[in-house]
């Protein structure tokens, strides 16, 4: 009874995993925001960057979704020559999301980023640059504030699924923002990790946690309804080395790592008598190939079947 209370546990466990859409995350837009960045820690930081893998690694361990790896996005990106400024443009992710084979990309910006301050004794811009300007180095009472939006796009249509806000505070006594607590000094904050342990000990790293969290339980939310992505892989063998094949299909086609397809020998076509347009083709089953190494144009995995496979056989799923 135990053996199949645990292999029908195993079991579920499989299908939630195959079930899970897969999604990347792009670095968060922060152009609205930078100035006061730059003020908080010193010098211009990608706090977008930062809130980009802070979102990830929630999503990761809330296990809602299959996350794209980072190295992977960040090296399709550059491939792309992909800007700052098309952070936050649904079609330009869209396209990014495609070429990875993903269900949805998610995208988005910073839109508060700093302090509000009760207090109106404080030195610096903060009254004249309004809520969210940076006052002198401490106040009696601090108040970090963050907001960020995150909006989830279809990779096929760019249409934005679901915006998300997360909104973070912090309020602490007698410290700067990057302030460690009452009396504590703020210190540099230049080249400073956002995922680290000193920044979510400040009342900015604080808030910027309570933020990406909300943001990422509202994505949580999101799953169930997300529509998968339907992906159709029509190719030919480019090459043939024993057991190893490469294909002329890659990512963009929605092809990712540990896929299988099925792989056939094409035989005769069969045409409209009237307009010789081909109707069918005929074509023999092989074998299989299980994909080991996938880049946007091609692929390349292991061959199991009959013999004879050879270069221009079809490949499909």
């Amino acid at each position: 009874m135990r053996k199949l209370i645990l292999l029908s546990a195993l079991l579920t466990s499989m299908a939630f995993a195959q079930d899970k859409k897969r999604v990347a995350v792009m670095n968060f837009d922060y152009a609205t925001v930078s100035t006061y960045v730059a003020q908080i820690f010193g010098s211009n930081q990608d706090v977008g960057k930062g809130i980009a893998d802070m979102l990830v690694d929630r999503l990761v361990n809330d296990g809602k979704y299959s996350v794209i790896e980072r190295k992977a996005l960040d090296k399709l990106i550059a491939e792309q020559n992909f800007s700052n400024s098309d952070r936050a443009d649904p079609s330009s992710a869209a396209k990014i999301g495609k070429l990875l084979g993903v269900d949805a990309i998610i995208i988005g910006s910073i839109t508060e980023f700093g302090r509000d301050d009760k207090s109106k004794s404080i030195g610096g811009v903060g009254a004249a640059a309004g809520k969210f300007g940076i006052g002198g180095i401490g106040t009696k009472e601090s108040k970090a504030v963050v907001q960020i939006t995150a909006r989830m796009v279809n990779v096929e249509t760019g249409e934005i699924l679901a915006s998300i806000q997360g909104r973070g505070e912090s309020k602490r006594s007698g410290a700067s923002l990057l302030g460690g607590g009452a009396g504590g000094g703020g210190g540099a904050g230049a080249g400073m990790s956002m995922g680290s342990s000193n920044f979510g000990a400040t009342i900015i790293g604080e808030a910027t946690n309570a933020a990406v969290t909300e943001c990422a339980t509202g994505l949580d939310a999101k799953a169930a309804g997300l529509p998968g992505r339907v992906v159709v892989i029509d190719g030919l063998v480019a090459d043939v080395d024993g057991a190893h094949l490469i294909l002329n299909v890659g990512s963009s086609t929605g092809l990712k790592v540990g896929d299988t397809l099925k792989v056939g020998s094409l035989g005769r076509e069969i045409k409209d008598p009237a307009t010789g347009k081909v109707l069918r083709r005929t074509e023999t089953d092989l074998g299989t190939i299980t994909i080991t190494l996938v880049d946007a144009t091609s692929s390349e995995g292991t061959y199991s079947g009959q013999p004879g496979v050879k270069v221009g056989d079809h490949v499909k799923k």
